[in-house]
């Protein structure tokens, strides 16, 4: 049986670090809801480059999920805005910090603020906002894994069948010891300030040690 998840990761581009002491962490739809700046439909278009919205939040660009590479591994009939929507509208978590490290080094100049955070905390008020993903479902390049609806698996479920939610055409079931790769949450935590554990600054060059 999976073991409840304790720890997980989330990278804060450091102009938006205010943002997140005073509102939490927003899903990118919701950031466009409350701070608006951006055109009606934006949540199911793709984003070549981060955007920076009228209030000065930035909005990270999905640059290794270009449409036609994306299309090419999404199944049951899954379109690429739909693709883009359904991600625009969680808060993602990494569950591994050599991930974390990856994402921060492809930003490049722009400071960072990692975050670690109590997920066994946060799971028990968000776990029925709760999925795992076996993928890193932001990733389209590089014979990307095929993708649907159920790999975003509800947390409640994984913890009491692992994988067995995932239904993808075509796909052979996947190991129950498989380990998930992101956590998100539905939409906002707003209060995630309160399952911190530490809020590490990264400049230039730095990594989560």
């Amino acid at each position: 049986m999976p073991q409840p998840i304790q720890t997980a990761y989330h990278l804060v581009d450091a102009s938006n670090w205010t943002s997140v002491q005073n509102q939490g962490l927003m899903s990118a739809r919701r950031l466009m809801e409350v701070y608006g700046g951006t055109e009606y439909g934006a949540p199911r278009q793709h984003r070549p480059a981060s955007r920076r919205l009228a209030s000065g939040v930035l909005i990270r660009d999905q640059r290794p999920m270009p449409p036609k590479a994306l299309m090419r591994c999404l199944r049951s009939g899954l379109m690429p805005e739909d693709w883009f929507e359904l991600l625009n509208s969680k808060v993602f978590f990494w569950l591994d910090p050599r991930r974390l490290n990856r994402q921060r080094l492809a930003c490049g100049a722009s400071p960072q603020v990692a975050l670690v955070v109590d997920a066994s905390r946060l799971l028990m008020k968000y776990g029925n906002l709760a999925t795992v993903t076996p993928i890193n479902t932001g990733n389209a390049l590089r014979s990307a894994a095929p993708r649907n609806l159920t790999t975003f698996v509800p947390y409640q479920r994984w913890l009491i069948d692992g994988w067995a939610y995932e239904d993808i055409p075509g796909a052979r079931p996947r190991s129950r010891n498989h380990r998930p790769v992101e956590l998100t949450i539905s939409e906002a935590v707003p209060d995630i300030l309160g399952y911190v554990m530490a809020a590490v600054p990264l400049n230039p060059g730095e990594i989560l040690d």
